[in-house]
């Protein structure tokens, strides 16, 4: 039962940091985008006939742009091209602006049921860094709009790990916006530490990042701050309420097909890895994915499954990947069995990190799965 993604590339604008692919919200290219789109899901329900869904997720770009009549067109050749559970979840991404009155009440009427939106921080200063176009008053607002729109259901982003003009402030302003966010009452909130990334105007500015121990006493800070005002850690990255996880994200970490459409998306399905090119023209143009290779291997499996805080299960491994699952669950177990009890737990039933050990989630995860 794979998870659905349609990632709806238009913007108004290019935050420095991010290397999503986006273009300018243009009408024209929106409407030939939403035609190319509906050709695209039928021609693959078409191969592949009409599967379950349970998850669907319009991300980003600035999905909002597109419009509630768009959106709603979208979702509803969704709903004609595949079988969508009765309690699917149904995600929308937005930003706290260009949300016209009555959007969320639009988009809800017509079947999305879960919201996630770009706050980042509530600090001015660290909104005008990230190229950020909201204000703390235009959270406040589209919150208040999507709980009046009917969104039982919705997840802010905080970011972390920003350059300060002083440093000893980075802790105080997180503390601030962790406060304001969790007192808009959110069923989710996901944390980032900011990460510069090829490409990307943060990139050529040679920005001074604030260091390591810094970004690790921030990130452990928000562990347990949130913990407090009961938001669970479930993933290296992301809290929730209890029952409020995402289910769409929580495809990818477990390892479970999801099916990809649009310009720059990704898909895993039948054991093959393809995308789509980050290019609208070409998917405008009809032009089909790109393979990506083989997907889905024990060690990808391992890999996703240890950024869960449930971590990865001898149980679960070999459900999956039989006699082979089990053996590869006994090799990451004993070099498991080496590392600092800080950074991991781990016994014959299973292997699970700790905050410490999400902090250097990459270089740990090779220690386990080669034994360097």
């Amino acid at each position: 039962m794979p998870g659905i993604y349609l990632h709806v590339p238009f913007c108004d604008g290019k935050c420095p940091y991010c290397d999503f692919y986006s273009v300018g919200a243009r009408e024209e290219l929106m409407e030939q985008y939403t035609s190319a789109m509906e050709r695209t899901i039928a021609a693959w329900t078409a191969e592949h006939g009409k599967e379950k869904v349970s998850t669907v997720y319009f991300g980003g770009g600035t999905p909002n742009l597109l419009g509630a009549g768009r959106l709603s067109q979208l979702l509803s050749t969704v709903e004609r091209c595949f079988f969508l559970e009765k309690d699917a979840e149904i995600t929308l991404e937005a930003n706290p602006v260009h949300v016209s009155r009555g959007f969320f009440e639009e988009v809800h009427k017509a079947g999305f049921n879960r919201l996630s939106m770009g706050m980042q921080s509530a600090n001015p200063e660290e909104l005008a860094f990230l190229g950020r176009k909201h204000s703390q008053t235009d959270v406040e607002q589209a919150v208040e709009d999507a709980r009046r729109g009917g969104f039982s259901n919705l997840s802010l982003d905080l970011m972390l790990g920003l350059p300060e003009k002083e440093p000893e402030k980075g802790l105080e302003n997180l503390r601030k916006s962790i406060a304001f966010a969790t007192g808009l009452e959110p069923e989710h909130i996901s944390a980032y530490i900011l990460k510069i990334e090829p490409g990307t105007p943060f990139a050529a500015r040679a920005l001074t990042l604030p260091e390591d121990d810094a970004v690790a006493d921030q990130y452990l800070f928000c562990v347990e701050e949130l913990k407090k005002y009961g938001y669970g850690q479930y993933e290296i990255s992301n809290f929730a309420r209890p029952g409020r996880e995402s289910r769409h994200n929580l495809t990818y970490w477990h390892g479970e097909e999801y099916v990809g459409f649009g310009p720059g998306a990704h898909s895993l399905y039948g054991g093959k890895r393809f995308f789509y090119p980050r290019s609208l023209e070409s998917f405008l143009a009809g032009e089909p994915p790109c393979p990506d290779g083989e997907g889905g291997d024990f060690s990808e499996y391992a890999m996703l499954n240890l950024r869960l805080t449930e971590g990865l299960s001898r149980e679960g491994c070999i459900m999956r990947f039989g006699p082979e699952g089990e053996q590869g669950f006994e090799r990451l177990l004993q070099n498991a069995k080496k590392c600092p009890p800080q950074l991991l737990r781990a016994d014959e039933t299973g292997i699970s990190l700790t905050p410490n050990g999400f902090l250097v989630f990459n270089a740990l995860f090779l220690m386990l799965d080669s034994g360097y």
